[in-house]
């Protein structure tokens, strides 16, 4: 088992009172770190080859340059910065180690990344680069692996993996999101199940337990977890309520899966912008703890 971190994601520069919550990157490493020290590895940036497999060459150049047209940095929510360029290619290298680590041991997690907003030739939604979708073209080209299951269970909807994998169907992209929420413009996932503002744990668990159902009939050689925790009441840009217990039934639910199909399993982290950031932290520290007790 490996938990792969990523340094400096907290230097990105934003203007004071910007609600992208950077100060949570360190504190899961730190927490994490304390009991399961020696799982914990760095991982090294994205090479620009590898992001070309998803991602078109004159967007990453305008990214690399900070040269994004005026409306494309506001879609983003970012403004453009060096930090920002290196953090993007970080993201995605991140999971790329997760990724090799899960292909020869099974499972391993990457303490950032989900980026799942960004599409083939724009990022939105704080997502500059889509990790999620590199590593199953990388799985894919260096792994042997044909067929994927994208687990994406933020409370957003993955609209930039959905649209990159619309024409795949050796890629099976779930997405289990609030209907009403950001993007309200949404993409055709394999499988989108749109939940109700104030969802519940027993509504959210019956939903997702016939989604994941669908996941098994795939019969996906990999597994890539999308763990956001903005689905926790009292988030920011949630409007979801689940609870803590509920979210703990939801990772135990997804490893139950990668069990029984006996596949390898790359945890990311996702969304989680509680008013109390200890809130989502914890929820975000309890996924990798989850998957630490169920893939060892």
């Amino acid at each position: 088992m490996r938990l792969v971190y990523t340094e400096n994601l907290h230097d990105l520069m934003l203007p004071t009172g910007h609600k992208f919550p950077l100060g949570k990157y360190d504190r899961i490493v730190t927490s994490l770190a304390k009991a399961h020290g020696p799982l914990l590895q760095l991982g090294a940036p994205a090479s620009l080859a590898e992001l070309a497999l998803v991602h078109r060459t004159d967007y990453v150049a305008a990214v690399e340059q900070g040269s994004l047209p005026v409306a494309q940095v506001r879609r983003l929510g970012f403004p453009w910065s060096e930090s920002l360029v290196q953090r993007a290619r970080r993201s995605v290298g991140g999971t790329l180690c997760a990724l090799a680590w899960a292909m020869h041991h099974g499972a391993a997690g990457h303490l950032a990344g989900g980026t799942h907003h960004a599409f083939e030739d724009r990022g939105e939604g704080f997502c500059v680069f889509n990790d999620i979708a590199v590593a199953v073209r990388v799985a894919q080209r260096d792994h042997g692996v044909h067929r994927v299951a994208i687990v994406d269970l933020d409370v957003h909807q993955g609209n930039g993996t959905a649209a990159l994998f619309a024409a795949d169907p050796e890629v099976f992209t779930l997405s289990v999101h609030c209907e009403k929420n950001y993007p309200f413009k949404k993409e055709q996932s394999s499988l989108d199940v749109g939940l109700p503002d104030g969802c519940d744990d027993a509504a959210y668990l019956a939903a997702l337990d016939a989604a994941l159902e669908r996941v098994a009939a795939h019969r996906p050689e990999l597994v890539v977890y999308q763990a956001g925790v903005d689905g926790l009441r009292g988030d920011r840009l949630g409007r979801m309520a689940l609870s803590h217990d509920g979210l703990r039934e939801r990772n135990l639910r997804v490893f139950d899966l990668v069990r029984r199909l006996g596949v390898p399993v790359v945890v990311t982290l996702g969304g989680g912008y509680h008013r109390v950031i200890d809130e989502s932290v914890a929820a975000h520290v309890a996924v990798y703890e989850q998957l630490v007790n169920a893939m060892t």
